[in-house]
């Protein structure tokens, strides 16, 4: 692994695997909209890429000469009807073929491992754009691995366990996240499948 990028690099869970990618000694790409969000330490530390999702030139430059993609693209505090997480993952999808990049880590919901009628009301929106989002990677034919994480927490620690198709726990810490985020990139066993992960007891 040589160049990641990483969508959605300005929010909790972005900032994280920005972190780790970091910390593990890789060459880092942060993909954003609005640079002043990404913290100084890591600013002076990656490459910077300012872009909107929704344009497909933005998500080409971005991936352009990187070996692999990380995404957490999210909503933040907007629970309302949405699709920029799924049409912004066919925009990726799309410059990763065209690129020849076939490794990509996504970040979707735990409520994926949930029936539909079970989803909390308020995350019904988000959660049926995270179904679009993970329909569109399934059918891409890329090399994915996608975590659906439950409740992300400020609490330290990077020792995490998973368990494929299945929530293990209630928290995950968000530095765990991102550290999983990165560490899948190069385990193949993990390519193809869900998983669900919480921090390590």
């Amino acid at each position: 692994m040589e160049r990641v990028v990483v969508f959605g690099s300005t929010g909790k869970t972005g900032i994280a695997a920005v972190e780790a990618a970091v910390k593990k000694g890789l060459n880092v790409r942060a993909f954003v909209r609005d640079p002043s969000r990404l913290p100084d330490h890591l600013r002076n530390s990656v490459e910077v890429v300012k872009g909107d999702i929704l344009n497909y030139t933005d998500v080409h430059n971005a991936i352009k000469d990187t070996t692999a993609v990380v995404s957490a693209l999210g909503t933040g505090t907007d629970l309302g009807p949405t699709t920029v997480m799924s049409d912004g993952m066919k925009n990726i999808i799309k410059a990763m073929k065209d690129l020849n990049v076939d490794i990509i880590s996504l970040c979707l919901s735990a409520f994926l491992f949930y029936e539909l009628d079970k989803v909390p009301p308020i995350f019904v929106h988000v959660n049926a754009d995270h179904i679009r989002e993970y329909e569109v990677v399934k059918e891409s034919g890329l090399k994915y691995i996608a975590v659906s994480p439950p409740h992300i927490a400020d609490m330290e620690g990077t020792d995490y366990i998973t368990k494929f198709n299945e929530n293990p726990g209630r928290a995950i810490s968000k530095h765990a996240l991102g550290k999983f985020l990165i560490d899948c990139l190069t385990e193949p066993d993990r390519y193809g499948k869900m998983w669900g992960i919480c921090n390590k007891p």
